[in-house]
């Protein structure tokens, strides 16, 4: 299996592809990275160094993947955070030349905008963006619940309410989608969710909420169900496997009070998920 991950990177830390490229490998899947950003670390330490990598530069490098010939492999292009405006036509450029080459890659799609507790943090175009434009090309989205929202102009507060909104994007284009940090009423008490729905139907796992901020935990999510959905097209055991894994990734970073991710430290938890949380069929 092989990943064209279109995402921004930092030296110091993991979130985007210095978050997504080694759990992916872990599992024995081929990565191609291409980096949006080159930043020392993530913008949340209120400082950092590096560039907004320009998007013809992005391109050159796209460009130059394809000149090797490595389209017609590619099973799925995976993006996340745009820095900025431009990056959008990009991915969206690449994603028609690698379906032209292999019509049977998927595009895979984190929209990611902000989150419930900090609201938007990405320059006010890229949200309308990602719902008029990229959304609608992807096959694959992992949102979190807040994105979700943005997304389909509503308010999931439980679980009907969440389905329903999941089902209003879906009419957007994408097949399969991914609900993060999911939180309802009727949920037991400090837990937190996630849902998986395609054609077949739509599942929920809950896990306990752990009390850590944890940048770019998204990232290994929306990378880890990616890969496990292309390897089954099974969306209950994409679910289990990913949130098995994320789990015990930020218990670790959790034990070790370490602000950054313990990335490579749970990288056994990725080879072999422990399958520890029951998921149960909502549709």
């Amino acid at each position: 299996m092989s990943i064209l991950s279109i995402q921004s990177a930092v030296a110091y830390g993991h979130v985007g592809n210095s978050a997504a490229v080694f759990p992916l490998q872990r599992i024995g899947v081929e990565v191609m990275p291409v980096y949006t950003v080159n930043f020392s670390n993530h913008t949340g330490y209120g400082a950092w160094g590096g560039p907004l990598i320009a998007p013809d530069d992005v391109r050159a490098v796209i460009d130059g993947v394809e000149a090797r010939g490595a389209f017609p492999g590619v099973d799925a292009v995976l993006s996340g955070y745009q820095g900025g405006e431009g990056i959008a036509d990009v991915i969206i450029e690449t994603v028609a030349r690698v379906k032209a080459a292999n019509p049977s890659a998927i595009y895979a799609c984190d929209p990611v905008m902000g989150n419930a507790i900090s609201g938007c943090f990405v320059a006010p175009a890229i949200p309308v963006l990602m719902r008029e434009r990229v959304v609608p090309v992807a096959d694959l989205i992992t949102p979190n619940q807040f994105e979700l929202g943005f997304l389909t102009g509503t308010e999931p507060a439980d679980l009907a309410s969440t389905l329903d909104a999941v089902d209003a994007v879906r009419a957007l284009g994408p097949r399969i989608v991914l609900v993060t940090s999911v939180v309802r009423p009727e949920a037991e008490d400090d837990t937190i969710e996630m849902l998986a729905v395609d054609d077949r139907g739509a599942w929920i796992v809950q896990t306990p909420r752990l009390p850590v901020k944890a940048n770019g935990s998204g990232d290994v999510t929306a990378a880890l169900f990616t890969a496990h959905y292309l390897r089954t097209e099974d969306a209950a055991d994409a679910l289990a496997r990913t949130v098995s894994s994320v789990f015990d990734l930020l218990s670790m970073t959790y034990a070790a009070r370490a602000r950054e991710l313990m990335l490579v430290e749970a990288q056994e938890f990725y080879a072999r998920p422990r399958m520890q949380f029951a998921v149960k069929r909502v549709r």
